[in-house]
C-alpha cells in the first residue's frame, strides 16, 4: 500500500481489510471519527501507539496531553500542520 492508495481508500465507506491498528486509527481520523481513532490508539501499548495518541490529542487541542504522549513515544511535537503530520504518520507506518 502507498500513501496514495491509502488516501484513495478514504473514499470508501469501510477501511481496507488487513490494516494495522495504527493505520486503522489514522483511517478513522481522516474520516472524521476522532472517537473511533482514539479508542483504537489508546489500546496500542507501543511507542508507535503513543505517537498516534499524541497526534490525536494535538488535533483535539489538548497540547499538554499531546506532549505527554509524544514523550511516551520518545519524540517531540512537530512544528508542522496537522495535515502534514497525518501524512508523515501514514507514510511512516505503511508497510
Amino acid at each position: 500500500m502507498t500513501l496514495d492508495t491509502f488516501k484513495s481508500s478514504l473514499l470508501t465507506e469501510h477501511p481496507p481489510k488487513g490494516l494495522s491498528p495504527i493505520l486503522l486509527a489514522l483511517w478513522h481520523d481522516a474520516k472524521g471519527d476522532w472517537e473511533a481513532s482514539h479508542n483504537i490508539a489508546q489500546d496500542i501499548d507501543t511507542k508507535e501507539g503513543a505517537l498516534i495518541h499524541a497526534y490525536l490529542h494535538r488535533k483535539e487541542g489538548d497540547i499538554w496531553n499531546a506532549d505527554y504522549w509524544y514523550k511516551q513515544a520518545g519524540e517531540k511535537r512537530m512544528d508542522i500542520t496537522l495535515e502534514e503530520e497525518w501524512n508523515e504518520l501514514v507514510k511512516r507506518f505503511i508497510v
